[in-house]
């Protein structure tokens, strides 16, 4: 009995490799790995600069004696919260947090309301020298405040606003008013002139058509004046210190000296208060944070 065996033949041709993936183009202006991750360093790093000074105010607001500062590592071990039972307990806290608010949110309202009638003047009124109009706003900005201080002063004390809230508003409002306008400018720039003329067509009135119709389209616009107007009046010091006397009218810029006198510092208890003194500032600010980004860009470009 004989086997014969099956040849086994080798394929006719050479076997086929597979294709080699090509190479990933990158598109314009998409950046490599080593440029993304470089950038997040950067920012990365930005950032815990930016927060460090937060971080370390808090830390310090949680030791319990005034020289804690000089030692910082000690409070590591003797955290304590009685310096904020003693501001809020001991201190006219509350006194200042109401003429802070009175003033800041005075400011605001009147700060973007005239703001935002002269920014939309000068956008869609061609009257004779508006051009000019901005500029001495501008101009307005150049001048210190020591300068000023005198003066108003003056003024206040002539219509008997020294040592009230709506003085002090009225002042604030001085400073807030020119960079709103400029602001709200050119975000009305931005808005469609037909809609102005859809609105006089419908028959409303110039003041109708701005409230009703323009004002809701520069919603971002104006909570961006709204912040600047609440920041600068809730944090200034100068007006404040000279033209409140009473100590209960304090705003907190200002109530905060007075844990410093000639021979002493309570570092602790400032620290405590300018951690309170940051909660409406970030409240308002979470608030208005949906709107901000967008009305700092929409007023930079025209169409």
């Amino acid at each position: 009995m004989s086997t014969t065996a099956v040849p086994t033949t080798a394929p006719a041709g050479p076997v086929a490799e597979p294709a080699a993936k090509p190479p990933r183009i990158r598109r314009r202006g998409e950046r490599g790995r080593a440029a993304s991750l470089a950038s997040h360093g950067v920012l990365t790093v930005a950032s815990l600069v930016a927060l460090f000074p937060v971080a370390w105010l808090v830390y310090l607001s949680l030791g319990p004696d005034k020289d804690d500062y000089l030692h910082p590592g000690r409070i590591w071990s003797k955290m304590t919260l009685d310096n904020y039972a003693f501001v809020l307990q001991h201190t006219n806290f509350f006194d200042w947090l109401k003429s802070s608010l009175i003033v800041s949110l005075g400011t605001m309202v009147i700060g973007v309301m005239v703001a935002a009638t002269t920014g939309y003047a000068v956008s869609r009124m061609r009257f004779p020298g508006y051009r000019k109009l901005m500029w001495v706003l501008l101009v307005t900005q150049m001048f210190p405040i020591a300068v000023l201080i005198v003066p108003m002063y003056q003024i206040l004390s002539d219509l008997q606003l020294v040592d009230s809230y709506l003085g002090l508003v009225l002042v604030y409002c001085s400073t807030a008013v020119p960079y709103c306008a400029w602001l709200l400018k050119g975000y009305f720039d931005t808005i469609p002139f037909e809609i102005d003329e859809a609105g006089r067509v419908d028959g409303l009135s110039p003041f109708g058509t701005f409230f009703r119709l323009i004002l809701p389209l520069a919603r971002p616009g104006l909570a961006v004046a709204g912040f600047y107007s609440f920041i600068t009046a809730f944090g200034e010091v100068a007006f404040a210190s000279t033209f409140m006397l009473s100590d209960t009218k304090y705003t907190f810029a200002v109530g905060l000296q007075s844990f410093i006198s000639e021979h002493d510092a309570q570092r602790h208890l400032m620290a405590a208060t300018a951690v309170l003194v940051a909660i409406p500032v970030s409240a308002f600010f979470y608030l208005v944070q949906k709107n901000l980004v967008a009305g700092l860009t929409a007023g930079g470009t025209k169409g």
